[in-house]
C-alpha cells in the first residue's frame, strides 16, 4: 500500500484542531503552542510531498482513490498537480506565520475562557479545508469542503477582531450569506453536471459520476451528452460561486467589511489563502468541464475582471481606513488573477497562478505590518499617523516593501505574474489588456500616497500620548520573524519566479492541451 501523502496533508491540521479543543480551558498558551507546532509540522509535511512530485508531468500525481457513496458516483478522490502544489505551498508557508503573528491577539482572560482554544481551533480547521479543496479530484468532495470552510471562516469574523461585536455580527453574517448563495447556486450546477453524466454513460454502468477525471475528459472530447445552452447554464452555476469566493465585481462587496472586522491574522487567511480556491476553481472546473463555455463567455468575464482591476484600484484610493484600503486593493488583484485566467492563454493562465501565489505573500505581509502600528496605536484612519518612520524605522521599511510589492515593482514577486497576465490578455484582448494597465499606476498613487501621510512629515501629537515612551514602537523580535519569510518570499520570487513557474507551466499546458486550448497567432500586416 501506498503512503498516503495528501491524506496525511489535510488531515494533520484537522486532527491538531480537534487536539486544541480538547486542552483545558485554562491551558491558552498550551493551545497556541500545539496550534504552532502542528502548522509547522504540516509545512514540513508539504516540503515531503513536493519532493514526491516530478516538475515534468504536467496531468495529476500522487492520487489516492477509494470507494466512498457508490450510490451517488462519487469516490474519495486525491490528486495533485503543479497549481495545486504552489497553493498548498503557500498555504502551508502562510498558516504558522499568521498564528505567530496573532499571538498576542486573542486574550483568553476575556471573553470566554477558551477564547484562544477557539480560535488557534479554526485557523487549523480553515487552513485544513483549504488543503483539502486543492487536492480533491471528486467535484462532489470539493463541494463540500468549498463550502465547510465558511463556517470557521464565518467565526473568525464575527468572534474575534477589535471591531464592535455589533460590526463584527454583520460582516460575518454578510460574508456567509453571500458565500452561501454562491454555494446554493453551485450545488445545482453539480447535481446537474452529475445527470449529464449519467446521461452521457459515465459512472459504473453509466448511473453517473463525480470524478473530476473523467468528467474533464469527456468534457474535452465532446462526450457530454447536453446541449450547448445546458453546458452554458451549468458552468455560470459554478462561476458564480468562484466568483463570489473570489471575489469578482460586483459580488466583492462582503470582502472590505469582513477584512476589518476580524484579527489581521484571520483576514489574511481569508484574502491570501482562503479565496484563492474561488480562483484556483475557476482554472480547474470552469475550463477544464466546460471548455466551450470558458470560451462563450470569457469576453464578458474579462469586461468584469478590467472593472474589479480599475474599481478596486478607485476605491482604495479613496479610503481614510488602512485595513480597508488593502482590501480594496485585493478585489483589483482578483480582478487581475481572474483577466488571467479567462484570457485564455498559456502566458495568462501561468501568470494568474503565479498571481495567486504572490499575491499572497504581498498582502499577508502588507496587511501584518498594517495591523501590527494599527494595535498600538487603537485607530486605523490614515489621518492619525505621521511620521512613523522616525518611531520605527524597521516597520516602516518593510510597510514600504510590502507596498512596493503591492504595485508591482520590478524586482519584487507580483511584477512577473502581473506582467505575464497583461501580456497573455494583450495577445486576445488587447483593450482590456490596456485599460487593466491603468491600475498599475493607480496602484503607485494609492501606496505611495498612503506611506507618505502615515510614515513620512512630521511625527503627528496624537501619535505621542506619553513623552517618555511613544506609543508607535518599531518591530518586535516576534514581529520580525513573522515580516522576515514574507519579504525574503516577496524577493526571491521576483528574482527567481520559475522556482514556482517550473510547476505551474506543465500544469497550465496540460489543461490547454486537454481542453484544446490555443493560443492566439501574431499577425503582422504586409508593408505598403
Amino acid at each position: 500500500m501506498s503512503m498516503p501523502w495528501l491524506t496525511v496533508l489535510w488531515l494533520l491540521p484537522a486532527v491538531a484542531s480537534l487536539i486544541v479543543m480538547l486542552l483545558p480551558a485554562e491551558r491558552s498558551e498550551n493551545a497556541k503552542h500545539v496550534a504552532f507546532g502542528a502548522s509547522l509540522l504540516t509545512l514540513v509535511w508539504a516540503i515531503v510531498v513536493a519532493t514526491q512530485f516530478s516538475s515534468s508531468t504536467g496531468g495529476f500525481q500522487l492520487v489516492e482513490d477509494a470507494s466512498w457513496i457508490p450510490a451517488f458516483g462519487t469516490r474519495y478522490t486525491l490528486a495533485l498537480d503543479g497549481l495545486g502544489l504552489v497553493l498548498i505551498l503557500l498555504t502551508v508557508v502562510l498558516t504558522p506565520i499568521l498564528l505567530l503573528a496573532a499571538w498576542r491577539d486573542v486574550d483568553g482572560s476575556s471573553g470566554t475562557a477558551r477564547r484562544t482554544h477557539i480560535y488557534v481551533a479554526l485557523m487549523l480547521a480553515v487552513e485544513a479545508m483549504v488543503l483539502m479543496s486543492f487536492v480533491a479530484a471528486d467535484v462532489l468532495l470539493f463541494y463540500i469542503f468549498f463550502e465547510a470552510m465558511l463556517v470557521p471562516m464565518y467565526f473568525l469574523i464575527g468572534g474575534f477582531g477589535a471591531a464592535e461585536e455589533k460590526v463584527r455580527s454583520r460582516a460575518a453574517v454578510k460574508f456567509l450569506l453571500y458565500n452561501l448563495f454562491g454555494g446554493l447556486v453551485m450545488m445545482a450546477s453539480v447535481i446537474g453536471l452529475y445527470v449529464v453524466g449519467a446521461r452521457s454513460g459515465l459512472g459504473d454502468n453509466g448511473g453517473g459520476t463525480f470524478s473530476l477525471v473523467d468528467l474533464t475528459a469527456a468534457a474535452a472530447r465532446g462526450g457530454l451528452d447536453a446541449s450547448p445552452t445546458v453546458l452554458n447554464i451549468l458552468f455560470l452555476g459554478f462561476l458564480f460561486a468562484f466568483a463570489v469566493k473570489a471575489p469578482l465585481w460586483p459580488l466583492h462587496t462582503w470582502l472590505p467589511d469582513a477584512a476589518v472586522s476580524t484579527t489581521p491574522a484571520a483576514a489574511v487567511m481569508m484574502m491570501a489563502v482562503m479565496d484563492k480556491v474561488g480562483t484556483f476553481a475557476m482554472l480547474r472546473f470552469c475550463i477544464g468541464l466546460f471548455p466551450e463555455s470558458a470560451q462563450t463567455f470569457a469576453p464578458w468575464i474579462s469586461a468584469l475582471a478590467v472593472v474589479s482591476v480599475v474599481y478596486g484600484a478607485i476605491c482604495a484610493i479613496g479610503q481614510n481606513d488602512v485595513m480597508r484600503l488593502i482590501a480594496y486593493t485585493s478585489i483589483s488583484h482578483f480582478g487581475f488573477i481572474v483577466l488571467g485566467i479567462f484570457a485564455l492563454t498559456a502566458q495568462g493562465q501561468s501568470g494568474s497562478a503565479l498571481y495567486m501565489v504572490n499575491h499572497g505573500l504581498s498582502t499577508a505581509a502588507l496587511f501584518l505590518i498594517a495591523g501590527f502600528l494599527v494595535t498600538q496605536r487603537g485607530s486605523a484612519l490614515i489621518a492619525d499617523y505621521g511620521g512613523v518612520q522616525k518611531l520605527a524605522p524597521i516597520l516602516a521599511g518593510t510597510f514600504l516593501v510590502a507596498g512596493m510589492a503591492t504595485l508591482s515593482l520590478p524586482g519584487l514577486a507580483p511584477f512577473i505574474s502581473e506582467f505575464l497576465v497583461i501580456i497573455g490578455t494583450f495577445t486576445r484582448y488587447p483593450v482590456a489588456a490596456v485599460i487593466a494597465s491603468v491600475a498599475l499606476v493607480l496602484s503607485a498613487m494609492y501606496i505611495l500616497w498612503t506611506y507618505q501621510r502615515m510614515m513620512g512629515g512630521p511625527v503627528r501629537k496624537s501619535v505621542t500620548v506619553d513623552q517618555s515612551e511613544p506609543p508607535i514602537r518599531d518591530l518586535d523580535l516576534r514581529q520580525k520573524v513573522v515580516v522576515a519569510p514574507l519579504i525574503i518570499g516577496l524577493l526571491v520570487l521576483g528574482l527567481f519566479p520559475r522556482l514556482a513557474l517550473d510547476y505551474i507551466n506543465p500544469a497550465v499546458a496540460h489543461s490547454s492541451q486537454q481542453t484544446g486550448q490555443h493560443d492566439p497567432v501574431p499577425t503582422a500586416e504586409e508593408p505598403r
